[in-house]
């Protein structure tokens, strides 16, 4: 895994060891970043990663200087590896939480300009993520919610749905 821009960009991540998380590959990573950055200037966003897994989409965000970076992962060693990357790339402006996504959507007061999710393809209720998101009113007016998923889930007839782009078997649907 490499980090594509950035402060960090070109540097490698260490693999993982023991590790079942499916990190987004390098080049769904690089389109989903080129769409967002016609829109959003980095280094005035706040971050929300949920099920950040190898935590490559938070660190992505806090190299191109995003002003925070909150990653929330349930597993112990996924979160543990998140946060020796933090520790080892010196990230000040990225925390992780080792907790469960939905007790944090829950309990948080804070609010984000660009949410990111990537559930695990086979967990049950993907669906719902959209409307838990908008219902805790967690994002800010002009900002964006992004639900990594499988080609299983269409989400073009939702409300706040904006589009949805594809990378192999990548989907990404954006939500406003």
């Amino acid at each position: 895994m490499r980090i594509i821009g950035g402060d960090l960009g070109g540097r490698k991540m260490p693999e993982p060891k023991k590790f079942n998380a499916r990190p987004t590959t390098d080049v769904a990573k690089e389109s989903l970043f080129n769409i967002l950055n016609n829109d959003y200037y980095f280094d005035e966003v706040t971050v929300l990663d949920l099920f950040a897994g190898t935590g490559s989409i938070g660190i992505e965000f806090a190299s191109r200087g995003a002003i925070s970076v909150i990653s929330v992962e349930k597993n112990n060693t996924h979160s543990a590896y998140i946060q020796k990357n933090i520790d080892f790339f010196q990230l000040e402006n990225m925390m992780v939480l080792n907790t469960d996504v939905f007790k944090y959507l829950e309990q948080t007061d804070l609010s984000f300009d660009i949410i990111f999710a990537d559930p695990p393809y086979d967990m049950e209720n993907v669906e719902k993520l959209p409307d838990l998101v908008f219902e805790k009113k967690i994002l800010k007016e002009d900002g964006i919610f992004i639900l990594e998923h499988s080609k299983v889930y269409s989400f073009d007839n939702h409300i706040h749905f904006k589009k949805k782009k594809r990378y192999g078997k990548v989907h990404f649907s954006f939500f406003e």
